[in-house]
């Protein structure tokens, strides 16, 4: 009778070590170390970028969801319902899902994606005489970011 119980604590113990969540630590890295000395906040990288498509630079925001862990694909949150979407350079990066959540410091390239109608626009390919086809956009675009580094803010 004595072993039986002693089976059946050791069993629940193990049972219970094993649902244990992981917790990710303040300051876990995944690829590189981001340089932290100017740090831009996710919903102002917009306003930061005025008129330029590409800059390098490293943000602060909250992750929203990881999308895909292997390649380490997930979305930021840049306020005002606005999402960046951001994938690292390195496809060997495999993010968990538990950073769902968290606060990061994120360093890489953002971008501006235009669509179909700024892009004909910017090429001159503009046919004159006919109605033109147009698409009320959003002013502020959507956002990728290549990611270079990530590093576990809180």
């Amino acid at each position: 009778m004595k072993y039986r119980l002693l089976l059946l604590c050791v069993c629940f113990t193990l049972t219970a070590i094993a649902q244990r969540k992981t917790a990710i630590p303040h300051g876990m890295i995944f690829g590189t170390k981001p340089d932290t000395t100017q740090v831009i906040p996710a919903w102002r990288v917009e306003a930061f970028m005025d008129k330029k498509v590409r800059i390098n630079t490293t943000i602060r925001g909250r992750i929203i969801k990881v999308t895909k862990a292997k390649g380490g694909w997930f979305m930021l949150d840049a306020g005002k319902g606005k999402i960046i979407a951001a994938h690292f350079k390195n496809y060997g990066i495999n993010l968990p899902i538990a950073l769902t959540g968290k606060i990061v410091f994120v360093e890489g390239v953002a971008q501006k994606q235009f669509i179909a109608d700024d892009l004909q626009h910017f090429a001159g390919d503009t046919v004159s005489g006919k109605k033109q086809h147009t698409v009320k956009t959003n002013p502020l675009r959507r956002l990728t970011f290549e990611v270079m580094g990530l590093m576990v803010d809180i």
